[in-house]
């Protein structure tokens, strides 16, 4: 992983919010909250809450008495959702390294993770951490892109821009977030910091915009991907997110847009009883 995936700063947050929300991960919001929500947990953090799109829809399913602690590596990304979700009792904002979380041990009785993982450089670290913070029997929930041939705004993009630079493509969507979806490697690394019960369900969803250049947006300039356009030329950002719109145009035409994209959300517990490991994909 290049050091720059993990950077959302400058006008990253803003065109992510706008674009990318809406885009792809709002109906992976309301799922991953609903099945919390199941288990009406009185604390829960969230780790790489990004601009709060799960925080939100933690906020709108959980009891009112439930506190969130909504955490991210990166501060602009928490200062944007701040802003979007206003002054509310129920929710702290703090900047966390999931691999360090700054919390006691056993004092969350949900952990919950939206599309996070794939950038964790240490993983094991971090699903320790996520284990030693939870209560026993709490529960983890996280959510893994699908390989990007199965998310296809992503894969085009990609390809888009591999005709651009040919020498040396931006390769951050297919090597971060579509890059860390093998089941079993993610359910070996639960197993190895002491999680059971580990389940993963693969949730199909659409992914809807009014045109081409919404996506092209969302994914060339709302994501770190942006940084590796730029790093080989500031000045080509528009053309590649042009190229991207015309891919995208030329699989599903210039009008409004509506293809697949797919996602694992993954559950284990913190429990000291054997395991018991299970996967349904």
């Amino acid at each position: 992983m290049s050091e720059t995936d993990k950077v959302f700063s400058g006008p990253i947050p803003e065109f992510y919010e706008r674009y990318l929300v809406p885009l792809i991960f709002d109906p992976y919001a309301r799922d991953i909250a609903a099945r919390v929500a199941v288990a009406r947990p009185q604390r829960v953090l969230e780790i790489a809450a990004g601009t709060g799109i799960v925080t939100r829809a933690l906020v709108s399913q959980l009891p009112v008495t439930t506190q969130i602690v909504a955490t991210d590596l990166n501060p602009p990304m928490l200062e944007h959702a701040k802003t979007l979700i206003g002054q509310d009792d129920k929710i702290e904002w703090k900047t966390a390294d999931a691999q360090n979380l700054p919390f006691e041990d056993e004092s969350f009785d949900a952990v919950v993770c939206q599309f996070g993982v794939m950038f964790f450089s240490d993983k094991a670290r971090a699903f320790k951490e996520a284990r030693r913070v939870l209560k026993s029997s709490g529960q983890y929930y996280f959510s893994v892109w699908d390989k990007i041939a199965n998310n296809e705004f992503a894969e085009l993009v990609t390809q888009a821009l591999e005709e651009m630079f040919p020498n040396d493509p931006p390769r951050f969507l297919a090597r971060t977030p579509h890059g860390h979806n093998d089941i079993d490697i993610l359910r070996s690394g639960l197993k190895g910091a002491g999680f059971t019960s580990i389940s993963a369900d693969a949730v199909d969803a659409r992914s809807r915009a009014p045109s081409p250049w919404e996506p092209a947006l969302a994914y060339v300039q709302g994501t770190p991907l942006r940084n590796e356009v730029e790093a080989r030329g500031p000045a080509r950002l528009e053309e590649a997110t042009t190229r991207a719109s015309q891919a995208i145009a030329e699989r599903f035409g210039t009008a409004e847009v509506d293809v697949r994209i797919r996602a694992y959300v993954v559950t284990a517990a913190r429990s000291d009883r054997d395991a018991d490991y299970s996967s349904v994909g």
